[in-house]
């Protein structure tokens, strides 16, 4: 394998830069419930306990605001790092919009006696930000857990005194990420498709490479960490300026 920096040519330069402008207001609501969530945590420890379901509820004005305000978002709010709280195992404070347009909080059942969903941290939006310290876009894959549709989940770790205690995150449904992207990558001039830092396919305009699937190529961590342009076997990798997907250009 063999790397080399390169210009952005314009068409690619304006693409990678619209995609990272229709993830930015995604990430911006991910922001808002990582710096409320740790405020909360913050306050709740400087009164000499630990957190506990009921005081995440404070968070919910916020996250059903987000919701209505960011149209990519579908669900929104804070996933505790198992043992964080001092009354269940695990817990989701999450809201999602409804068919109807209503918004409605994740009820899920946790209880690891009967519940195939109780351990979340092997998820990649879960372990990617634990591991890095660093925001990712994990997907798309079917959201069993929220939705069963087809989706993104951007996502940030949560601290507290310096230690990881979950993240926020949003999800996007994957036709309404694909609705904004591909126009997008199917103006460029060779086949294109959009790779997260596992190499999974976000979106597509090349037949080759479906979204969803996990696609060959170089370390694409090391590409965004790099965040500059690089060809590989011919192909052309871009960086979305910021955000963890990286342009990946046919020959």
């Amino acid at each position: 394998m063999s790397t080399s920096p390169g210009l952005i040519a314009p068409p690619e330069g304006d693409v990678a830069a619209r995609v990272r402008s229709a993830l930015e207001a995604v990430f911006d609501a991910v922001a808002q419930t990582r710096a409320d969530t740790a405020a909360l945590l913050a306050r709740v420890a400087g009164q000499g306990r630990g957190p506990a379901t009921v005081d995440l509820a404070a968070l919910r004005p916020g996250l059903h605001a987000r919701l209505v305000r960011h149209e990519l978002v579908s669900g929104v709010g804070f996933v505790a790092a198992p043992g964080l709280l001092s009354d269940v195992p695990a817990w989701l404070e999450w809201w999602q919009t409804g068919s109807s347009g209503d918004i409605r909080p994740l009820l899920l059942d946790l209880d690891p006696e009967h519940s195939a969903y109780s351990d979340y941290t092997h998820w990649d939006w879960f372990a990617l930000p634990r591991d890095t310290g660093r925001r990712a876009v994990a997907g798309p894959y079917v959201d069993y857990l929220c939705s069963d549709e087809y989706s993104l989940t951007l996502s940030a770790p949560v601290h507290l005194e310096g230690h990881f205690a979950g993240v926020a995150a949003a999800d996007v449904y994957l036709r309404h990420f694909e609705a904004s992207v591909l126009p997008l990558l199917r103006a460029l001039p060779t086949p294109a498709h959009l790779v997260n830092a596992r190499g999974r396919v976000a979106a597509s305009a090349d037949p080759a490479h479906l979204a969803g699937s996990l696609t060959k190529g170089p370390d694409f961590a090391a590409v965004l960490e790099r965040a500059r342009v690089e060809v590989w076997h011919g192909l052309r990798l871009v960086p979305c300026d910021g955000i963890p997907l990286v342009l990946v250009l046919g020959r």
